[in-house]
């Protein structure tokens, strides 16, 4: 397989900062180079003057700072490039021998040194992200970048379903998922969480509450008279021609209300009235027929099919989507848009409560540390194998070039470093063995 070279791998507006890398590296290994040239000059001067201490000295400086800087030549060069020396090349070219090894130590440096839980709960302990959080939502000029941010997500989400083969894949993946639907069962799993420990008594006591106090509007109870009057009219014809209809509806209408009025009151004052167990019993019932019997499991299955099949259906809801999509973009592609605007009033809200709360900031810390402890784990792992499974694809060669690029400039400080160091060495060295001479010297004056 052919590899894409590692500069491809950077972004286009990298290639400036490359060629000053590049530049910047040139000049470092001339600087240290020169040196070397310069201490290579000063020992070949030695040898044109009369032969003296001083001479030795200097001699004896530039032989060891010349050895210090091929040795430090040798140790840096060998990081990056092959050197064809016997028995010693095997260790040089160290960069690009060991690409898979420095990338296999890397993503575990980095998933045991940075992702891991302590790192990630510290971080989180040290920063207070919730008050950093409510601080930037605060701003105006955040909260509207909020929106804007949020709006071209948006958008380029829209572009993407929009694509003919997206919106082919979407479909079949809907299709597939209808098809693996029970939806009898299903319907009877969604009826039994709705119902577990009697929820749904909560929503009837809402229910009563509303009734009742529709049954007392005059609308309501023109509403029941006219029904009644009605029906006297189409059932009893006769009846009706000698009852002052008029005050039997509208008695009737005042008996209808008020016996549905004690009824609803009865009903939300006692939690254990027989229409609550009627209604529990009844939909307990239910859920056991959706589960177990044949008759509402092949209603179900018509029903999946139907979903999955007719024509129709799929070209009302593809015609409904089609102009939610048209209104989205619209909306998204306007300056002052409503979803920017309502996210940016999301986002300032959201940063004044937490910015008011101190108890709410600190629970959103603590939640964040327990996903934090939770999380960190997979998440490290998946960035360590992603690193890895990268360096891994990288051509070894470049990654030496790459890698020298940004630190090889630094290197050739050790270049220089070692002919400075080893001309000082050459000096004690000197100064040691020629130590009686020179004591000589000094106590003869």
């Amino acid at each position: 397989m052919q590899m894409l070279p590692l500069e491809d791998l950077d972004s286009p507006g990298v290639s400036a900062a490359t060629a000053a890398r590049a530049a910047h590296l040139s000049r470092a290994k001339a600087q240290a180079t020169g040196l070397f040239v310069a201490v290579v000059v000063v020992f070949a001067l030695t040898y044109a003057f009369p032969q003296n201490l001083w001479v030795e000295c200097i001699r004896a400086m530039s032989e060891a700072a010349m050895v210090g800087a091929l040795a430090d030549w040798f140790a840096v060069s060998a990081l990056f490039k092959r050197i064809p020396l016997p028995y010693l090349s095997r260790h040089t070219n160290i960069i690009a021998r060991n690409k898979d090894r420095i990338g296999d130590n890397l993503s575990a440096f980095v998933r045991d040194r940075f992702l891991d839980a302590p790192s990630l709960v510290t971080m989180i302990r040290r920063h207070d992200p919730a008050d950093m959080l409510a601080q930037w939502l605060t701003s105006p000029a955040n909260a509207g970048l909020l929106g804007k941010q949020v709006s071209r997500l948006l958008a380029t989400a829209l572009d993407t379903v929009e694509d003919d083969k997206i919106q082919e894949l979407l479909n079949r993946a809907a299709k597939a998922l209808i098809g693996q639907l029970d939806i009898s069962r299903t319907m009877a799993a969604a009826l039994g969480a709705f119902t577990h420990e009697r929820r749904h008594q909560v929503l009837l006591d809402d229910l009563l509450v509303r009734l009742n106090t529709l049954l007392q509007t005059p609308d309501t109870r023109s509403f029941i008279a006219q029904t009644l009057v009605n029906w006297i009219k189409r059932e009893h014809p006769l009846k009706q021609k000698v009852l002052p209809t008029d005050w039997l509806s509208g008695k009737g209408a005042s008996a209808i209300s008020h016996a549905v009025e004690t009824l609803l009151v009865e009903v939300a004052k006692d939690p254990n009235h027989q229409l609550r167990d009627a209604l529990d019993l009844g939909i307990k019932r239910l859920i056991e027929r959706m589960q177990e019997d044949p008759d509402w499991e092949q209603r179900g299955e018509q029903i999946r099919i139907y979903l999955q099949n007719d024509e129709a259906l799929g070209s009302y809801v593809h015609e409904i989507w089609a102009d939610l999509r048209g209104r989205l973009r619209s909306d998204l592609q306007d300056e002052d848009s409503a979803i920017a605007r309502n996210v940016s009033q999301m986002g300032k809200w959201l940063g004044m409560s937490l910015v008011g709360d101190a108890a709410l900031r600190h629970r959103l810390n603590v939640r964040l540390e327990l996903w934090a402890a939770q999380w960190a784990p997979d998440v490290a792992q998946s960035v360590a194998e992603h690193i890895r499974a990268t360096v891994e694809r990288w051509d070894a060669l470049e990654m030496a070039e790459l890698i020298e690029q940004h630190i090889g400039s630094d290197l050739q400080y050790i270049r220089i470093n070692g002919t400075i160091v080893g001309g000082l060495i050459g000096l004690v060295l000197f100064v040691i063995s020629h130590a009686t001479i020179i004591w000589a010297m000094l106590t003869r004056q």
